[in-house]
């Protein structure tokens, strides 16, 4: 064989090695997302569970209708909207939510 061909040969087998370490490290980061999404929804979950009470005895869709109510209501688009232009971590005391009074 060559000088060139066994260049080639050695080259052929590195870019295989990092086609290979990029397939593995593709495969981390999707488990990673996956992993952090899964908590995120174990998470917000049990924040739901909190605040609505009985949750655990309601069915999906009886939860999906009071967060259409709630949170798909102008007044919760409003929230959601003034806790998103707050980007540093907002408190609860940085969201104006008006009183009940009005209601």
């Amino acid at each position: 064989m060559t000088n060139k061909n066994e260049r080639i040969i050695k080259i052929e087998n590195r870019l295989e090695q990092l086609q290979n370490q990029k397939k593995k490290l593709i495969q981390e980061q999707k488990k990673a997302d996956r992993t952090a999404r899964t908590r995120r929804l174990i998470e917000r979950g049990a924040v739901l569970e909190s605040l609505i009470d009985g949750a655990d005895l309601l069915t999906n869709d009886q939860i999906t209708h009071i967060l259409k109510c709630t949170v798909g209501s102008s007044y919760g688009d409003k929230i959601i909207a003034q806790t998103k232009s707050n980007v540093s971590n907002p408190t609860v005391e940085q969201i104006e939510i008006p009183s009940e009074e009005g209601s």
